[in-house]
Protein backbone atom coordinates (compact mmCIF):
# COMPACT_ATOMS: atom_id res chain seq x y z
CA UNK A 1 0.00 0.00 0.00
CA UNK A 2 2.82 2.36 0.90
CA UNK A 3 4.56 1.69 -2.41
CA UNK A 4 1.35 2.33 -4.34
CA UNK A 5 0.82 5.65 -2.56
CA UNK A 6 4.44 6.62 -3.19
CA UNK A 7 4.06 5.80 -6.90
CA UNK A 8 0.85 7.84 -7.14
CA UNK A 9 2.52 10.76 -5.38
CA UNK A 10 5.46 10.67 -7.81
CA UNK A 11 3.12 10.55 -10.82
CA UNK A 12 1.04 13.43 -9.46
CA UNK A 13 4.15 15.50 -8.82
CA UNK A 14 5.40 14.79 -12.35
CA UNK A 15 2.05 15.76 -13.86
CA UNK A 16 2.00 19.01 -11.89
CA UNK A 17 5.57 19.79 -12.95
CA UNK A 18 4.84 19.10 -16.62
CA UNK A 19 1.68 21.20 -16.47
CA UNK A 20 3.59 24.06 -14.87
CA UNK A 21 6.35 23.87 -17.48
CA UNK A 22 3.85 23.68 -20.33
CA UNK A 23 1.80 26.58 -19.00
CA UNK A 24 4.94 28.66 -18.71
CA UNK A 25 5.64 28.32 -22.41
CA UNK A 26 2.49 30.32 -23.23
CA UNK A 27 2.68 32.81 -20.41
CA UNK A 28 2.07 36.33 -21.76
CA UNK A 29 1.83 35.14 -25.35
CA UNK A 30 1.56 38.20 -27.62
CA UNK A 31 1.01 40.35 -24.55
CA UNK A 32 2.54 43.85 -24.99
CA UNK A 33 3.26 43.88 -21.24
CA UNK A 34 5.24 40.61 -21.28
CA UNK A 35 9.02 40.41 -21.65
CA UNK A 36 8.90 36.64 -22.26
CA UNK A 37 10.26 35.40 -25.61
CA UNK A 38 6.67 34.90 -26.81
CA UNK A 39 5.52 38.29 -25.51
CA UNK A 40 5.34 41.57 -27.43
CA UNK A 41 6.70 44.13 -24.98
CA UNK A 42 9.62 45.03 -27.25
CA UNK A 43 7.42 46.30 -30.09
CA UNK A 44 5.19 48.14 -27.60
CA UNK A 45 8.24 49.93 -26.12
CA UNK A 46 9.48 50.91 -29.59
CA UNK A 47 6.06 52.28 -30.46
CA UNK A 48 5.96 54.18 -27.17
CA UNK A 49 9.27 55.83 -28.05
CA UNK A 50 7.62 57.04 -31.28
CA UNK A 51 4.67 58.57 -29.45
CA UNK A 52 2.19 55.71 -29.90
CA UNK A 53 0.19 54.88 -26.78
CA UNK A 54 -0.76 51.23 -26.24
CA UNK A 55 -3.90 50.14 -24.41
CA UNK A 56 -4.67 46.48 -23.62
CA UNK A 57 -8.30 45.33 -23.66
CA UNK A 58 -9.74 41.86 -23.06
CA UNK A 59 -13.29 42.08 -24.45
CA UNK A 60 -14.63 42.72 -27.93
CA UNK A 61 -16.93 45.43 -26.59
CA UNK A 62 -13.99 47.37 -25.17
CA UNK A 63 -12.07 46.90 -28.40
CA UNK A 64 -14.95 48.15 -30.56
CA UNK A 65 -15.58 51.16 -28.30
CA UNK A 66 -11.90 52.14 -28.36
CA UNK A 67 -11.57 51.90 -32.16
CA UNK A 68 -11.54 55.12 -34.14
CA UNK A 69 -9.89 57.00 -37.03
CA UNK A 70 -6.74 57.62 -34.96
CA UNK A 71 -6.57 54.06 -33.65
CA UNK A 72 -4.95 50.79 -34.74
CA UNK A 73 -6.77 47.77 -33.34
CA UNK A 74 -4.75 44.55 -33.02
CA UNK A 75 -6.81 41.34 -32.62
CA UNK A 76 -4.36 38.68 -31.45
CA UNK A 77 -6.54 35.55 -31.68
CA UNK A 78 -9.54 36.17 -33.93
CA UNK A 79 -10.36 32.45 -34.16
CA UNK A 80 -11.15 32.37 -30.44
CA UNK A 81 -13.95 34.91 -30.74
CA UNK A 82 -17.60 33.97 -30.50
CA UNK A 83 -20.24 35.08 -32.98
CA UNK A 84 -21.18 38.22 -31.02
CA UNK A 85 -17.54 39.18 -30.55
CA UNK A 86 -16.74 38.76 -34.26
CA UNK A 87 -19.79 40.90 -35.09
CA UNK A 88 -18.54 43.66 -32.77
CA UNK A 89 -15.08 43.60 -34.36
CA UNK A 90 -16.61 43.63 -37.84
CA UNK A 91 -18.63 46.74 -36.95
CA UNK A 92 -15.45 48.42 -35.72
CA UNK A 93 -13.72 47.57 -39.01
CA UNK A 94 -16.55 49.08 -41.05
CA UNK A 95 -17.26 52.18 -38.95
CA UNK A 96 -14.11 53.23 -37.11
CA UNK A 97 -12.14 54.57 -40.07
CA UNK A 98 -8.95 53.28 -38.46
CA UNK A 99 -6.74 50.26 -39.02
CA UNK A 100 -7.48 46.73 -37.81
CA UNK A 101 -4.72 44.11 -37.72
CA UNK A 102 -5.89 40.49 -37.57
CA UNK A 103 -3.22 37.99 -36.55
CA UNK A 104 -3.44 34.63 -38.36
CA UNK A 105 -7.22 34.53 -38.94
CA UNK A 106 -8.27 31.17 -40.39
CA UNK A 107 -11.35 29.83 -42.17
CA UNK A 108 -13.22 29.96 -38.86
CA UNK A 109 -13.18 33.74 -38.53
CA UNK A 110 -12.48 35.00 -42.06
CA UNK A 111 -16.11 34.82 -43.34
CA UNK A 112 -17.17 37.31 -40.64
CA UNK A 113 -14.07 39.51 -40.41
CA UNK A 114 -12.85 39.50 -44.04
CA UNK A 115 -15.58 38.23 -46.42
CA UNK A 116 -14.27 36.92 -49.73
CA UNK A 117 -10.86 35.95 -48.35
CA UNK A 118 -9.92 32.32 -47.80
CA UNK A 119 -6.86 30.49 -46.49
CA UNK A 120 -4.52 28.61 -48.82
CA UNK A 121 -2.55 26.41 -46.46
CA UNK A 122 0.68 27.20 -44.64
CA UNK A 123 3.65 29.08 -45.98
CA UNK A 124 6.63 26.85 -46.71
CA UNK A 125 9.37 29.17 -45.45
CA UNK A 126 9.66 31.67 -42.59
CA UNK A 127 11.52 34.58 -44.23
CA UNK A 128 9.92 36.05 -47.34
CA UNK A 129 10.48 38.99 -49.69
CA UNK A 130 7.82 41.74 -50.01
CA UNK A 131 7.13 41.42 -53.76
CA UNK A 132 4.61 44.30 -53.55
CA UNK A 133 4.44 48.11 -53.63
CA UNK A 134 3.15 48.61 -50.08
CA UNK A 135 5.50 51.28 -48.58
CA UNK A 136 5.68 49.54 -45.20
CA UNK A 137 6.75 46.29 -46.87
CA UNK A 138 9.20 47.78 -49.38
CA UNK A 139 11.01 49.76 -46.68
CA UNK A 140 11.13 46.78 -44.30
CA UNK A 141 12.32 44.34 -46.93
CA UNK A 142 12.63 40.66 -46.14
CA UNK A 143 10.67 39.67 -43.01
CA UNK A 144 9.54 36.61 -41.05
CA UNK A 145 5.99 36.59 -42.34
CA UNK A 146 6.10 32.92 -43.38
CA UNK A 147 5.54 29.84 -41.29
CA UNK A 148 1.85 30.75 -40.93
CA UNK A 149 -1.18 31.01 -43.19
CA UNK A 150 -1.42 32.09 -46.81
CA UNK A 151 -4.51 33.76 -48.27
CA UNK A 152 -6.48 33.81 -51.49
CA UNK A 153 -9.78 35.20 -52.77
CA UNK A 154 -12.97 33.16 -52.75
CA UNK A 155 -12.43 32.41 -56.44
CA UNK A 156 -9.22 30.57 -55.59
CA UNK A 157 -6.82 32.96 -57.31
CA UNK A 158 -4.06 34.79 -55.41
CA UNK A 159 -5.40 37.87 -53.67
CA UNK A 160 -5.10 40.98 -55.81
CA UNK A 161 -7.47 43.38 -57.57
CA UNK A 162 -11.11 42.66 -56.91
CA UNK A 163 -12.18 42.58 -60.55
CA UNK A 164 -13.25 39.29 -62.00
CA UNK A 165 -14.84 37.76 -58.91
CA UNK A 166 -17.28 35.05 -60.09
CA UNK A 167 -20.96 35.70 -59.57
CA UNK A 168 -22.43 34.00 -56.50
CA UNK A 169 -19.26 34.14 -54.40
CA UNK A 170 -18.63 36.42 -51.44
CA UNK A 171 -16.84 39.57 -52.60
CA UNK A 172 -13.93 41.21 -50.84
CA UNK A 173 -14.32 44.82 -49.75
CA UNK A 174 -14.60 47.38 -52.52
CA UNK A 175 -11.28 48.72 -53.71
CA UNK A 176 -7.93 47.14 -54.41
CA UNK A 177 -6.30 44.47 -52.29
CA UNK A 178 -2.60 44.77 -51.63
CA UNK A 179 -0.89 41.38 -51.41
CA UNK A 180 2.62 41.10 -49.98
CA UNK A 181 5.17 38.49 -48.93
CA UNK A 182 3.94 35.68 -51.20
CA UNK A 183 4.82 32.05 -50.63
CA UNK A 184 4.05 29.68 -53.48
CA UNK A 185 2.14 32.43 -55.28
CA UNK A 186 -0.16 33.26 -52.36
CA UNK A 187 0.43 36.19 -49.97
CA UNK A 188 0.98 35.96 -46.23
CA UNK A 189 0.09 39.65 -45.72
CA UNK A 190 -3.00 41.35 -47.13
CA UNK A 191 -4.09 44.97 -46.87
CA UNK A 192 -7.86 45.30 -47.40
CA UNK A 193 -9.61 48.67 -47.79
CA UNK A 194 -12.41 49.15 -45.24
CA UNK A 195 -15.29 51.58 -45.00
CA UNK A 196 -14.92 55.26 -44.05
CA UNK A 197 -11.27 55.39 -45.09
CA UNK A 198 -9.89 52.67 -42.82
CA UNK A 199 -8.14 49.43 -43.72
CA UNK A 200 -7.64 45.89 -42.46
CA UNK A 201 -4.35 44.00 -42.35
CA UNK A 202 -4.38 40.20 -42.46
CA UNK A 203 -1.10 38.87 -41.13
CA UNK A 204 -0.67 35.12 -41.63
CA UNK A 205 2.04 34.82 -38.98
CA UNK A 206 2.50 36.53 -35.61
CA UNK A 207 6.28 36.07 -35.66
CA UNK A 208 7.19 39.67 -36.44
CA UNK A 209 5.53 40.85 -33.18
CA UNK A 210 7.30 38.45 -30.81
CA UNK A 211 10.16 39.61 -28.59
CA UNK A 212 12.38 36.72 -29.64
CA UNK A 213 12.21 37.50 -33.37
CA UNK A 214 11.68 41.27 -33.52
CA UNK A 215 15.35 41.98 -34.24
CA UNK A 216 15.55 39.52 -37.14
CA UNK A 217 15.35 40.52 -40.80
CA UNK A 218 13.03 43.52 -41.30
CA UNK A 219 10.55 42.40 -38.62
CA UNK A 220 10.89 45.48 -36.42
CA UNK A 221 10.45 47.90 -39.32
CA UNK A 222 7.41 46.07 -40.67
CA UNK A 223 5.79 45.76 -37.21
CA UNK A 224 6.34 49.43 -36.37
CA UNK A 225 4.89 50.63 -39.67
CA UNK A 226 1.86 48.33 -39.53
CA UNK A 227 1.03 49.17 -35.90
CA UNK A 228 2.33 52.74 -35.71
CA UNK A 229 0.38 54.41 -38.51
CA UNK A 230 -2.01 55.91 -35.90
CA UNK A 231 -1.16 57.58 -32.58
CA UNK A 232 -3.27 55.12 -30.55
CA UNK A 233 -2.87 51.36 -30.43
CA UNK A 234 -5.56 49.10 -28.92
CA UNK A 235 -4.23 45.62 -28.22
CA UNK A 236 -7.07 43.11 -27.92
CA UNK A 237 -6.18 39.93 -25.96
CA UNK A 238 -9.44 37.90 -26.00
CA UNK A 239 -10.44 36.57 -22.58
CA UNK A 240 -12.00 33.11 -22.12
CA UNK A 241 -15.38 34.80 -21.69
CA UNK A 242 -15.17 36.13 -25.25
CA UNK A 243 -15.17 32.61 -26.68
CA UNK A 244 -18.85 31.75 -26.94
CA UNK A 245 -20.10 28.14 -26.58
CA UNK A 246 -20.15 26.26 -29.85
CA UNK A 247 -18.44 29.09 -31.75
CA UNK A 248 -14.71 28.43 -31.47
CA UNK A 249 -12.98 25.50 -33.16
CA UNK A 250 -12.26 23.87 -29.81
CA UNK A 251 -15.96 23.68 -28.87
CA UNK A 252 -16.72 21.78 -32.08
CA UNK A 253 -14.28 19.00 -31.21
CA UNK A 254 -15.08 15.87 -29.25
CA UNK A 255 -13.30 14.82 -26.08
CA UNK A 256 -10.98 12.51 -28.02
CA UNK A 257 -10.09 15.34 -30.44
CA UNK A 258 -8.83 17.40 -27.51
CA UNK A 259 -6.44 14.66 -26.36
CA UNK A 260 -2.94 15.10 -27.87
CA UNK A 261 -1.91 12.90 -30.75
CA UNK A 262 -0.33 9.59 -29.79
CA UNK A 263 -2.39 9.17 -26.61
CA UNK A 264 -3.49 5.66 -27.67
CA UNK A 265 0.12 4.48 -27.93
CA UNK A 266 0.91 6.04 -24.56
CA UNK A 267 -2.11 4.28 -23.03
CA UNK A 268 -1.01 0.97 -24.55
CA UNK A 269 2.48 1.42 -23.10
CA UNK A 270 0.98 2.11 -19.67
CA UNK A 271 -1.05 -1.11 -19.86
CA UNK A 272 2.02 -3.12 -20.91
CA UNK A 273 4.05 -1.56 -18.09
CA UNK A 274 1.30 -2.37 -15.58
CA UNK A 275 1.11 -5.98 -16.81
CA UNK A 276 4.88 -6.41 -16.56
CA UNK A 277 4.88 -4.91 -13.07
CA UNK A 278 2.09 -7.29 -12.01
CA UNK A 279 4.01 -10.29 -13.37
CA UNK A 280 7.19 -9.13 -11.67
CA UNK A 281 5.48 -8.71 -8.30
CA UNK A 282 3.43 -11.90 -8.59
CA UNK A 283 6.17 -14.33 -9.71
CA UNK A 284 7.02 -17.16 -7.31
CA UNK A 285 10.47 -17.07 -5.80
CA UNK A 286 10.61 -20.77 -4.89
CA UNK A 287 10.14 -22.51 -1.52
CA UNK A 288 10.85 -20.73 1.73
CA UNK A 289 14.28 -21.30 3.25
CA UNK A 290 15.42 -20.79 6.80
CA UNK A 291 18.24 -18.48 7.67
CA UNK A 292 20.04 -17.67 10.83
CA UNK A 293 19.04 -14.51 12.62
CA UNK A 294 21.64 -11.76 12.41
CA UNK A 295 21.46 -11.26 16.18
CA UNK A 296 20.79 -13.52 19.16
CA UNK A 297 17.72 -12.72 21.26
CA UNK A 298 17.81 -13.63 24.94
CA UNK A 299 15.11 -15.98 26.18
CA UNK A 300 14.03 -13.47 28.82
CA UNK A 301 13.42 -10.81 26.16
CA UNK A 302 11.36 -13.20 24.08
CA UNK A 303 9.36 -14.22 27.16
CA UNK A 304 8.69 -10.61 28.13
CA UNK A 305 7.69 -9.75 24.59
CA UNK A 306 5.26 -12.63 24.38
CA UNK A 307 3.85 -11.77 27.81
CA UNK A 308 3.19 -8.21 26.70
CA UNK A 309 1.36 -9.47 23.64
CA UNK A 310 -0.79 -11.79 25.78
CA UNK A 311 -1.56 -8.94 28.16
CA UNK A 312 -2.44 -6.53 25.33
CA UNK A 313 -4.79 -9.12 23.83
CA UNK A 314 -6.24 -10.12 27.23
CA UNK A 315 -5.38 -13.77 26.47
CA UNK A 316 -5.25 -15.07 30.04
CA UNK A 317 -6.51 -18.47 28.90
CA UNK A 318 -3.69 -18.89 26.44
CA UNK A 319 -1.08 -17.66 28.95
CA UNK A 320 -2.34 -20.01 31.69
CA UNK A 321 -2.35 -22.96 29.25
CA UNK A 322 1.26 -22.28 28.21
CA UNK A 323 2.44 -21.93 31.83
CA UNK A 324 0.71 -25.15 32.97
CA UNK A 325 1.84 -27.19 29.95
CA UNK A 326 5.48 -26.16 30.38
CA UNK A 327 5.37 -26.92 34.13
CA UNK A 328 3.75 -30.36 33.54
CA UNK A 329 6.46 -31.33 31.03
CA UNK A 330 9.27 -30.34 33.41
CA UNK A 331 7.59 -32.08 36.38
CA UNK A 332 7.08 -35.27 34.33
CA UNK A 333 10.81 -35.39 33.64
CA UNK A 334 11.58 -34.89 37.36
CA UNK A 335 9.22 -37.60 38.70
CA UNK A 336 9.87 -40.17 35.99
CA UNK A 337 6.57 -39.94 34.11
CA UNK A 338 6.91 -40.65 30.36
CA UNK A 339 6.66 -37.59 28.08
CA UNK A 340 3.58 -39.04 26.43
CA UNK A 341 1.75 -39.04 29.79
CA UNK A 342 2.91 -35.61 30.98
CA UNK A 343 -0.55 -34.14 30.31
CA UNK A 344 -2.51 -37.05 31.79
CA UNK A 345 -3.90 -35.92 35.18
CA UNK A 346 -4.11 -39.44 36.59
CA UNK A 347 -0.47 -40.32 35.86
CA UNK A 348 1.17 -36.96 36.58
CA UNK A 349 -0.73 -35.90 39.74
CA UNK A 350 -0.13 -39.24 41.46
CA UNK A 351 3.60 -39.20 40.71
CA UNK A 352 4.06 -35.58 41.85
CA UNK A 353 2.01 -36.10 45.04
CA UNK A 354 4.27 -39.02 45.93
CA UNK A 355 7.30 -36.70 45.91
CA UNK A 356 5.75 -34.06 48.18
CA UNK A 357 5.69 -34.20 51.97
CA UNK A 358 2.10 -33.00 52.00
CA UNK A 359 0.35 -35.25 49.55
CA UNK A 360 -3.07 -33.85 50.21
CA UNK A 361 -2.48 -30.65 48.12
CA UNK A 362 -4.94 -30.05 45.27
CA UNK A 363 -2.48 -30.51 42.39
CA UNK A 364 -5.21 -31.25 39.85
CA UNK A 365 -6.63 -27.74 40.11
CA UNK A 366 -3.15 -26.21 40.04
CA UNK A 367 -1.90 -28.17 37.01
CA UNK A 368 -5.18 -28.70 35.08
CA UNK A 369 -7.55 -26.10 36.55
CA UNK A 370 -9.74 -23.39 34.97
CA UNK A 371 -8.63 -20.12 33.36
CA UNK A 372 -7.72 -17.33 35.83
CA UNK A 373 -10.40 -14.67 36.10
CA UNK A 374 -8.03 -11.67 36.16
CA UNK A 375 -4.38 -10.71 35.82
CA UNK A 376 -3.70 -10.96 39.55
CA UNK A 377 -4.96 -14.56 39.60
CA UNK A 378 -2.77 -15.35 36.58
CA UNK A 379 0.30 -13.96 38.35
CA UNK A 380 -0.55 -16.00 41.45
CA UNK A 381 -0.89 -19.12 39.29
CA UNK A 382 2.59 -18.54 37.87
CA UNK A 383 4.02 -18.17 41.38
CA UNK A 384 2.35 -21.37 42.61
CA UNK A 385 3.58 -23.35 39.61
CA UNK A 386 7.10 -22.06 40.13
CA UNK A 387 6.98 -22.91 43.85
CA UNK A 388 5.69 -26.43 43.09
CA UNK A 389 8.51 -27.08 40.63
CA UNK A 390 11.16 -25.90 43.13
CA UNK A 391 9.68 -28.07 45.83
CA UNK A 392 9.72 -31.17 43.63
CA UNK A 393 13.35 -30.51 42.60
CA UNK A 394 14.51 -30.25 46.22
CA UNK A 395 12.51 -33.20 47.54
Amino acid sequence: MRRALTTLAVLAAGAILLAALDSGTRHGHLDPRSADPSGSRAVAELLKARGVTTRVVTTAREAADAAGPRTTLVVTEPDRLGTAQRSAIRSAIDLSGGRTVLLAPSAHSLPDLAPGIRTKGDAASDDLDPACTLPAATSAGRASTGGGLRYTTAAGAPAGPTSGTPEGTAKPPAGTLTACYPSGGHPTLLLLPAGTGGDTVLLGSETILLNESLAEQGNASLALQLLGSRPNLVWYLPSPADSGPGTGPSEEKSLFDLIPAGWSWALLQLFVAAALAALWRARRLGPLVTERLPVAIRASEATEGRARLYRKAGARDRAATVLRAATRERLAALVGVPHTQAHDPAALVAAVSARLPDGSRDLTTLLFGPTPSDDATLVALADHLDALEREVRTS
